[in-house]
């Protein structure tokens, strides 16, 4: 996420704050694969240790300024386990709720949060303020990063403020900053997974503005479509199916392997499915996850990462297992949800902690090198809880929320879980059970308190707690 220089800036102090134990109404879980109970409730223990004063931190030495973060985790798992702590966070990071607020490249993330949360709570003043506040940020980014020549929109890759996430001549060897816009070949770069976001970001707005009728769709729509295509002009090899991390402020395309940029590409169908699987199976994995951007920069090694380079961010990861299950990447699905229980629980890694970052390597807790010097990996890190909750909750349970009409389940039973229950899930003022059993990705039945449904989908829920049960083949 954090720049070093801006990182010291903001966790001098280190707010130490105890972990919260889990509430009487909160989530719980059963699991026949103990590690992922523990490792899932070890995330809500985090998640809740990290509200103060109503708003989501991001992490035991952060406070909750950052958009990005706000966003991902109410995106991630705020807006359905704790929607009033998510509706407070993403608004707090607004001006006036009229436009999305702090560093600029990265921030229109936040309509992609806020029409998950219509859709998980179906508020349609939020959808209508939060419609306005995207549109006046839309309309802002437009008229100062947006670059005539390529298409495509400038600035840093989603999250990577420092400038360890950047190769040369981005990265300036005299400048000794940390923080990636102090570089000043930074600003005029075009990233992946910012363009990603933007792409997805006009999708939101079509989306929106066809749920409120104010007929502007249209216009939104067409600019989605030009987006992506001077994505894949510009970011993107047909010949070997494989994308640019970013042009440089020269035009000259790093050729480095952004993950996030991968699964963004994947998730938001800027490739059509089965090139988009094709992409999420071959891209390059370490033994505890996918790292961030690989491989290293040539001032890097094995023996000193950079902070934001061949290193493993769960953020990432788990966004990467998002679209290994949009793409139907099973196996690579698996092998995130595998590595990152054990990155939190194992002794020798988070220790019962969801860090920031960890090495490729030996999943140790580690914050990389930059700028020579060695950073911290901070405790009790929100994004990375969410990102477990998002696996499970989006990838073993399979919650879909794709419009405000209720839930669709789509689990995947990995080969190591054969029953999850995850109980007092709360949705729309009532609490869902939910439990699944079986193998696969292919359901069998699926029970609404008792009666066999007829697909896949709850919509209204007829009593205060409901219970779902789900049988795969």
């Amino acid at each position: 996420m954090k720049g070093f220089k801006k990182y010291w800036g903001r966790s001098s102090a280190f707010v130490l704050l105890a972990i919260a134990s889990v509430s009487a109404d909160a989530q719980t879980i059963v699991s026949d694969n103990k590690d992922v109970e523990k490792a899932f409730k070890l995330a809500i223990q985090v998640v809740e240790g990290n509200v103060r004063d109503g708003i989501l931190a991001a992490g035991g030495d952060y406070g909750g300024e950052w958009t990005r973060d706000i966003a991902i985790n109410s995106w991630n798992a705020a807006s359905l386990l704790w929607p009033e702590v998510a509706e407070k966070s993403l608004w707090s990071v607004t001006i006036n709720k009229d436009s999305i607020g702090h560093q600029y490249w990265d921030k229109i993330i936040w309509s992609i949060a806020a029409l998950h949360h219509y859709y998980v709570n179906g508020d349609r003043a939020f959808l209508q303020q939060a419609f306005t506040c995207t549109k006046n940020t839309m309309l802002q980014l437009e008229n100062t990063q947006f670059d005539q020549q390529s298409g495509l929109f400038m600035g840093p890759s989603v999250f990577n403020d420092g400038i360890a996430g950047y190769p040369e001549p981005v990265f300036d060897p005299s400048n000794l900053s940390t923080f990636v816009l102090d570089h000043r070949n930074s600003h005029r770069i075009k990233c992946l997974s910012t363009n990603a976001t933007y792409y997805e970001a006009y999708r939101v707005l079509e989306k929106m503005s066809q749920i409120l009728r104010t007929n502007e769709d249209g216009q939104f729509r067409s600019k989605a479509t030009r987006l992506k295509d001077n994505i894949l002009k510009n970011l993107y090899s047909a010949n070997t199916n494989t994308f640019n991390y970013l042009l440089d402020h020269t035009g000259k395309a790093d050729r480095s392997q952004e993950a996030l940029g991968i699964s963004f590409a994947a998730f938001f169908d800027i490739l059509d499915i089965k090139k988009a699987k094709d992409v999420i199976a071959k891209a390059h994995v370490s033994k505890f996850g996918i790292p961030s951007v690989y491989p290293d920069f040539p001032r890097y090694s094995a023996d000193t990462p950079g902070r934001h380079n061949n290193i493993i961010w769960p953020m990432v990861n788990g966004f990467y297992a998002k679209a290994a299950i949009h793409t139907g990447n099973y196996d690579r699905f698996e092998h995130e949800l595998s590595s990152l229980t054990h990155l939190a629980i194992d002794k020798d890694k988070g220790n019962m902690d969801f860090r920031e970052i960890y090495s490729p390597y030996t999943g140790a807790a580690f914050g990389g090198w930059q700028s020579n010097k060695l950073t911290l990996s901070c405790r009790r890190q929100t994004w990375s809880a969410t990102a477990y909750i998002d696996m499970i909750l989006y990838g073993v349970v399979g919650m879909r929320f794709d419009n405000a009409d209720g839930i669709t389940f789509r689990p995947y039973m990995p080969s190591d879980i054969s029953r999850i229950q995850i109980n007092k899930v709360r949705y729309r003022g009532r609490y869902l059970n939910i439990s699944v059993e079986g193998k696969g990705s292919k359901i069998k039945a699926m029970y609404v308190n008792g009666a066999k449904a007829s697909n896949a989908t709850v919509g209204h829920l007829p009593q205060q707690n409901n219970d779902i049960r789900i049988v795969m083949m």
